[in-house]
């Protein structure tokens, strides 16, 4: 019985053992039950994160700023000899002192002329600075200067048709007689004016007739007993012009800036000439005024 016992033990440790390979091979049959849940478990977790990934949005990029808008205005302040024609020049001013004493008129005041130093002005810049109001006049000049030589092409045209027909009319006519019709119709083309203030006045109101510019004799001639007495070297030392250094000059004390801006073409550059000198003053007057007529003080 005892060594049968012997016996006995080893089968129940065999079997206890097998149990255990069994209770083994249980385990490990049961692992790869375990192992495709863990598994399948994981990508199931992580799909959401690795959508989120693949369709998430850019960040868009920070939008630039907009560049500052570049300055447009500017100030200016007037010294000593400085007027809106000078300052418009300088400057470069589209439409030339005109744009600029709208631009302050309500600085300036009434009178464009009388400007003084320490005066703000405000000062625009377009996009595209207008030509010197040099090159402007200057253009004006030459346009007005192509239609006056037109015109006196077209006067001269008419005065030789003249003188054609006035020979044909006289060849019927003997030596002596024939002569006397040429030699009168001949002088008819040229007036003559006199050399004192009646002839410059009447010299500048043809030259203002022909450049389309308003004004009567009655009304320059008031203007200019008032302004110089009828002297046309006058000149005006003492007033808000002298003392910027444009001081009022001639039979209707106009300033240089303002002589140089409505010269007429055909007249002297000379402002101190009679002739320009009114026929400047009476184009600036219709400018501002609507006629020198109507300017009945200073102006």
């Amino acid at each position: 019985m005892p060594a049968h016992g012997k016996h006995r033990r080893p089968r129940r440790s065999h079997v206890s053992r097998g149990l255990a390979l069994v209770g083994t091979g249980g385990a490990a049959l049961s692992l790869p039950l375990l192992a495709p849940a863990a598994a399948g478990a994981a990508p199931a977790a992580g799909a959401p994160a690795i959508a989120a990934k693949a369709f998430t949005a850019p960040v868009a990029p920070a939008a630039a700023k907009a560049p500052a808008a570049a300055e447009t205005t500017r100030t200016y302040t007037v010294v000593s000899g400085d007027s809106l024609s000078l300052i418009a020049h300088k400057k470069g001013i589209q439409g030339g002192w005109k744009s600029l004493y709208r631009a302050n008129q309500s600085a300036v005041g009434d009178n464009p002329s009388l400007i003084h130093p320490g005066l703000e002005l405000t000062i625009h810049r377009g996009a595209a600075k207008a030509a010197p109001a040099q090159a402007k006049t200057q253009e004006r000049a030459e346009r007005k200067a192509t239609a006056k030589a037109e015109e006196s092409t077209s006067a001269d045209r008419a005065s030789r048709s003249e003188r054609r027909a006035t020979a044909s009319s006289a060849g019927t006519a003997t030596g002596a007689s024939a002569a006397a019709p040429a030699a009168v119709a001949a002088p008819a083309a040229v007036t003559q004016y006199a050399d004192n203030l009646d002839g410059w006045i009447r010299q500048s109101l043809d030259i203002m007739a022909r450049h389309g510019i308003p004004g009567s004799y009655e009304g320059i001639h008031r203007n200019i007993m008032r302004e110089s007495s009828g002297n046309p070297l006058a000149i005006n030392n003492w007033d808000i012009n002298a003392v910027n250094g444009t001081p009022s000059k001639g039979l209707l004390q106009v300033i240089e800036p303002t002589f140089l801006a409505y010269h007429v073409p055909g007249t002297s550059m000379d402002l101190y000439d009679p002739v320009a000198n009114i026929t400047a003053a009476c184009n600036y007057a219709a400018d501002r005024y609507g006629s020198i007529d109507n300017v009945n003080g200073a102006y």
